[in-house]
């Protein structure tokens, strides 16, 4: 019952902990433990990552990437469309792999664990109810 609670927490928190990082929430750029540290730093490695599309759109995908991860997490966190959610999760994640994997090498993937949380939301989208949610509540009200 809580296994679904605790894998939403953990993806929602990663997703929350990564945009806290390029808005300077953990520290200063060079900072220990600090990826980005701001903004600028943030679309100059997504940029990377998306080297196949001009320079001029990175800062969209940035924006994009970000405003999903934010909503993603939310909706994780309070249980609501956990299936659909978890499944949009999931292909986020492997499309950050995908691009880290062509951009940085595989090891990359392995050191943020981009798998590993791609593969708790396919997981997650195959439970069978989720007691401790929005959709549960939804459902008790319909009855």
């Amino acid at each position: 019952m809580y296994n679904q609670l605790f894998v939403g927490i953990a993806v929602s928190t990663a997703f929350l902990s990564a945009v806290a990082d390029r808005f300077g929430v953990w520290g200063a750029p060079g900072a220990s433990h600090v990826s980005w540290g701001n903004w600028a730093n943030f679309v100059a490695y997504s940029n990377t990552l998306n080297f196949f599309v001009p320079e001029s759109f990175g800062n969209i995908l940035a924006i994009g990437a970000t405003l999903l991860e934010v909503v993603l997490a939310i909706l994780l966190l309070i249980g609501y469309k956990l299936r659909f959610t978890a499944f949009v999760a999931g292909i986020l994640l492997i499309s950050f792999a995908i691009v880290m994997t062509l951009s940085l090498g595989i090891k990359s993937t392995f050191d943020y664990s981009v798998w590993v949380g791609a593969a708790a939301c396919f997981l997650l989208r195959t439970a069978d109810n989720f007691p401790i949610s929005i959709d549960r509540y939804i459902e008790l009200r319909k009855k």
